[in-house]
C-alpha cells in the first residue's frame, strides 16, 4: 500500500495553467498520476496538457465535475493560503502545497482550519509526495526513484533528491517519499508521517533527514524510540556548521536561545537507536548494516 497518495488519487491542480503548474503537472501526469482537473479562476473551460486535462474556475466545480480528491497547489505566495481553504471548503482531503515564501502568520490562520476539517496538508514550501510507482505529487524527480520498501520523509527538498539517488543507485528501493517542507509552520510533521510509515506493511525501513531549528527531530526520535522499533531507522541533520542565530535556508532553520542545534539532534536521534549518517550519501550503508538489503 501507499501512504497519502496512490494510483486512485484523483488531482486538481492549482494554477495548472500557469509556468510552473503546468510544467509540473504534466511530469505527474507522464508519471502516471491520475491529474483530472486543473483549477485557474478566470481559465474555466479550457483543456490543457494536449487537451488532456479540464480547467475550472473554482475547486467546488473541480470536484463535482471530475471527484477530485487531492490538491496540487502551485499559486504564488499571496494567494496560497486562499488556495489551501478554497480546497479544504469543497472537500479535499489530501493537501499538498508546493508554494514557498507564505508568512507564517498566515499560515497560522489556516492550519486551525485544516485540522478542524480533517484534512492533510503537506507543505507549505515543500517538493510533495511520492508514492513510488504509484503516483507522484510535487517537484520530486521521476528519474531518481526505484521502487521498494524504505520510506523517506524530509525537511529539505534538494536533499531529499541527493539521498533518493543514493538509495537508488545502491538498489535500495523506496516505498513512499515526501517533503513536509521547512517553514516554522507546516501542515504535517515529522511524527505524523512516521505514524503513517509505522502502520504501512510496505515499509521495511525509514530514512528521516532533518535540519537544524525547532524541535521536529527531538519529538521524532521520542516517537520512533517508542514506536517504530520493529522498523529500521537511519538519518542525516543538514547544518551542522551553522553559526547561531543565522538563517540557513528555510526559514525554520534557525538556531535561537540554544534550542535546535544539530548535536542536540544527533544526541536525540542516537539515543533512540537511529543510525545517524555524517553524509547524506552514507544512508544506504547505515541502512544495510541495519539489516536492509539491496534488491
Amino acid at each position: 500500500m501507499s501512504i497519502l497518495v496512490d494510483r486512485h488519487s484523483r488531482v486538481v491542480v492549482h494554477g495548472i495553467t500557469g509556468r510552473e503548474g503546468g510544467f509540473h503537472a504534466a511530469q505527474c501526469l507522464a508519471y502516471g498520476t491520475s491529474i483530472v482537473a486543473g483549477m485557474t479562476p478566470g481559465k474555466g473551460g479550457q483543456r490543457v496538457l494536449d487537451d488532456r486535462v479540464p480547467v475550472f474556475d473554482t475547486v467546488i466545480q473541480a470536484v463535482a465535475g471530475t471527484g477530485a480528491d487531492t490538491s496540487l497547489i502551485f499559486v504564488p505566495a499571496p494567494g496560497a493560503p486562499d488556495a489551501i481553504l478554497e480546497a479544504v471548503d469543497a472537500g479535499i482531503r489530501t493537501i499538498i502545497c508546493i508554494t514557498e515564501r507564505i508568512p507564517a502568520l498566515d499560515m497560522l490562520k489556516v492550519m486551525p482550519v485544516v485540522r478542524a476539517a480533517g484534512a492533510t496538508l503537506i507543505g507549505p514550501n515543500c517538493p510533495g509526495v511520492t508514492s513510488v510507482g504509484e503516483a507522484k505529487v510535487g517537484i520530486i524527480p521521476a528519474t531518481i526513484h526505484r521502487p521498494g520498501r524504505v520510506g523517506l520523509v524530509s525537511r529539505s527538498g534538494t536533499l531529499t533528491y541527493e539521498v533518493v539517488q543514493a538509495l537508488t543507485d545502491a538498489s535500495i528501493g523506496q516505498s513512499t517519499c515526501v517533503g513536509i517542507g521547512g517553514d516554522p509552520i507546516v501542515g504535517t510533521d515529522f511524527v505524523d508521517i512516521l505514524t503513517r510509515f509505522r502502520d504501512d506493511p510496505a515499509t521495511d525501513a525509514v530514512v528521516l533527514i532533518g535540519e537544524i531549528g525547532g524541535d521536529a527531530e527531538e519529538r521524532a526520535a521520542a516517537f520512533a524510540a517508542e514506536q517504530l522499533r520493529h522498523k529500521p531507522m537511519a538519518a542525516f541533520i543538514a547544518g551542522r556548521t551553522a553559526p547561531p542565530g543565522r538563517r540557513m535556508g528555510h526559514a525554520g532553520a534557525i538556531i535561537s536561545g540554544g534550542a535546535g542545534t544539530a548535536a542536540g539532534k544527533v544526541a536525540a536521534l542516537e539515543a533512540a537507536g537511529i543510525r545517524v549518517a555524517d553524509s547524506p550519501t552514507r544512508i544506504p550503508q547505515l541502512l544495510m548494516e541495519a539489516g536492509i538489503r539491496p534488491a
